[in-house]
């Protein structure tokens, strides 16, 4: 039975009011115990340094002081002196990782005082705690810093059945993250690594930029990826879009690569569909970017949902990244339950895939329990040998 349009209407919009309740309140759910979590930690902080008042009051101010750094980033970055905006930058980031490990720590400690295994003296007052606690932290801090640096090679292979022009290396990144602390040396290493490798292409699956455009367009990082000495093609992630699609789209266009929306491209006798974003609303469904040929296709979407449309589509292989692998464990774990495959290779049916962890990074500059990749595909078709580099 259909209800009059004027009923309808008023259905939709309760739906509409409900719907924007469910995530307002959600919303408010997740901002009390983020600022509940925070308080808890700095109450543990203070009550575990064998300071004085004043000494335990300072480092605790300190620690909320590296926090709230980050809102005047957010809110004038734009119109900070760089070296500033980039130092709130990497200082509010990298306390958002330290504030995880010492949430963990605290709760443990506490639970350990719950059950009678931790004295009360260890975590009060605490020489023996405090050392501990931020041992434990700096330690695994320092290690992940060590860790992000180091860029793993991931070399795969893939025989086909098609037949290629000739047998192909493919260099594939996907979130680089450039911005304020992914900056110009670092991405002059990166292009020295893909250079490195003699690619005959090279593939970036999103989240070339970190967001703000500022950094990469002041500190012209266009004219770095114009080292590349191989065809470039990327498609956009929703980091091009938090910063500015129009902008990103005239950066990443400046640097060289082109950028395949909803679009596709032949190279080196392949065919590479670039696909927009889950943030554009205007997304094209993957069939509709597909031609009726024999053509090996490689499909580049930056965030790996739905891997089934690949496989119905008939795609030979799909890049995807945005995960992190959870970044810092035990986000890993998260995005192991949260998406089909959050890292490494896959396939369903035909259809191979790899989940990449990233190049680059959002945030803090850490890795701990995921690494910072980029994959050299070797491609080649059924009877044909191709040397594939060690990995290191």
């Amino acid at each position: 039975m259909l209800l009059p349009v004027h009923q309808a209407c008023r259905v939709d919009a309760k739906i509409i009011t409900f719907a924007v309740m469910n995530r307002t309140f959600a919303l408010v759910g997740i901002l009390v115990l983020l600022f509940g979590a925070i308080a808890y930690t700095t109450y543990r902080i203070w009550h575990i340094l064998p300071l004085p008042q004043w000494g335990k009051t300072a480092v605790a101010g300190l620690y909320l002081l590296c926090f709230l750094v980050i809102f005047p980033h957010y809110m004038l970055g734009s119109r900070m002196p760089f070296s500033l905006a980039a130092a709130t930058y990497e200082i509010g980031n990298s306390w958002m990782i330290f504030f995880i490990y010492a949430l963990m720590l605290f709760l443990t400690l506490d639970l350990g005082r719950l059950v009678h295994l931790v004295p009360k003296d260890f975590v009060i007052n605490s020489l023996a705690g405090t050392c501990t606690v931020f041992g434990v932290i700096i330690g695994l801090l320092t290690y992940g810093g060590f860790h992000y640096h180091h860029k793993y090679r991931e070399a795969i292979e893939i025989t086909t059945e098609k037949q290629l022009e000739k047998p192909l290396t493919i260099v594939l990144a996907s979130d680089l993250h450039a911005g304020y602390h992914n900056r110009g040396k670092e991405l002059g290493r990166w292009v020295d690594l893909i250079n490195a490798e003699h690619p005959d292409l090279v593939l970036f699956a999103g989240d070339i930029v970190d967001g703000s455009l500022r950094p990469v367009i002041e500190k012209d990082y266009a004219s770095i990826f114009q080292r590349i000495e191989a065809p470039v093609y990327a498609c956009l992630g929703n980091h091009e879009y938090i910063g500015g699609w129009e902008q990103a789209e005239e950066f990443i266009s400046k640097a060289g690569i082109t950028l395949l929306k909803d679009s596709a491209a032949v190279a080196c006798g392949i065919r590479i569909i670039g696909r927009d974003d889950r943030s554009s609303s205007s997304r094209a469904l993957l069939p509709e970017l597909f031609q009726p040929d024999s053509l090996f296709t490689i499909v580049l979407d930056h965030q790996p949902y739905h891997l089934e449309d690949a496989e119905a589509a008939g795609a030979d292989f799909q890049f995807s990244g945005h995960t992190h692998h959870g970044q810092v464990w035990p986000g890993n774990w998260l995005t192991d339950a949260m998406y089909e495959k959050a890292f490494g290779p896959h396939q369903r049916g035909k259809t191979r895939y790899y989940i990449s962890s990233g190049l680059g990074i959002w945030g803090g500059k850490f890795r701990i329990g995921t690494r910072s990749e980029y994959i050299v595909l070797k491609l080649r078709s059924e009877g044909r040998s191709v040397a594939t580099g060690p990995r290191e």
